[in-house]
């Protein structure tokens, strides 16, 4: 058994998982493939990706921001006892011409360099982090499509047991809302036709993208993961806060999800902020995010999208667990 822990840096989120691994032997009890037990999982919104598609660098506040949130998980890390830990970035540091800032202060306080990865890493970790659990499931036929629908942008992996292909491409909650609803410091509340033509037109390039790379059409499952998913689930579901139990594998159907969407759209912040399971951090972002799952749905063919909690940090915790093997 090893303990292990695991941050995800993207472009909105900031988030931690400390779990202890265990390696795969019948000694053990675990399964063919081992296991890991969850210590703590949290997610901070720090919006490190702020400004970055407009000014090409990571703002100072984002940086102080997401320095705050790496001192209490070092803090957390200590207390548990960790032996191995892992910090991956994802696409605002990856964009920046000032990422090595970003590098200096996570060095400085966890004392490990963060690794800047690849959009195809990124997609690589998430699968491996949302498929594990569903290898066995009867239920869904595969091949899976993971869909990690992140601040800045988006990844697909297409696989069985293993990946067969990955792309990332950029278009994502925050960079489609920075890109196409604000204007004047102010966001469009809601937005126009003519915002959300745009912001659709910005998708549907990126699938274009993607699809020379990753056959989306082929996916026999559709697999949901980070907070655009989530919330929207939440919502479907009527949930008064977050239940990471009741979220995890819940499946919400093409009709719902276009059906939220409409609504999200059509809202303003106050009607969003009042939605009871809505984290503050994403008020303003969960409409774009939610059109990217939708056109994904449509482009697809998917009648539903399966919802997975376990995403890239189970992927990164995985990949930690077995460093020193």
């Amino acid at each position: 058994m090893k303990r292990v822990a695991a941050i995800d840096c993207g472009t909105n989120s900031i988030r931690l998982l400390v779990a202890e691994a265990t390696a795969p032997d019948s000694a053990s009890g675990a399964g063919a493939t081992g296991e890991l037990k969850d210590l703590d999982r949290r997610m901070e919104i720090v919006r490190l990706g702020q400004g970055v598609d407009r000014t090409g660098r990571l703002a100072p506040e984002a940086l102080e921001r997401t320095f705050a949130v790496c001192r209490e998980y070092a803090a957390v890390i200590k207390g548990l006892g960790v032996e191995h830990l892992r910090f991956v970035a994802t696409s605002a540091s990856r964009d920046a011409e000032n990422r090595e800032d970003f590098v200096r202060g996570v060095v400085d306080i966890l004392g490990v360099e963060p690794e800047v990865i690849t959009g195809d890493q990124e997609a690589e970790f998430s699968f491996l982090g949302a498929t594990k659990e569903l290898a066995g499931r009867a239920d869904l036929a595969r091949p899976f499509l993971v869909v990690d629908i992140g601040g800045g942008s988006t990844e697909f992996v297409l696989g069985d047991d293993s990946v067969r292909a990955a792309r990332s491409v950029d278009v994502g909650c925050v960079r489609m809302t920075e890109r196409h609803l604000v204007h004047g410091g102010q966001i469009s509340d809601p937005p126009t036709d003519g915002q959300i033509k745009a912001i659709k037109a910005d998708i549907a390039a990126a699938l274009d993208r993607a699809e020379e790379t990753v056959p989306l059409r082929e996916a026999a499952t559709l697999v949901g993961l980070a907070g655009s998913v989530t919330t929207v689930s939440a919502i479907a579901q009527g949930l008064e806060r977050y239940e990471s139990e009741v979220l995890h594998h819940s499946r919400i159907s093409l009709a719902t999800v276009r059906e939220i969407t409409g609504r999200l759209l059509s809202s303003t912040h106050a009607e969003r902020a009042a939605i009871p399971v809505m984290h503050p951090g994403r008020v303003d972002v969960i409409a774009a995010g939610a059109l990217v799952l939708l056109s994904i749905m449509e482009r697809t063919g998917a009648a539903e999208v399966v919802v997975s909690e376990h995403d890239i940090l189970d992927g990164i915790a995985w990949h930690a667990a077995l460093d020193d093997e």
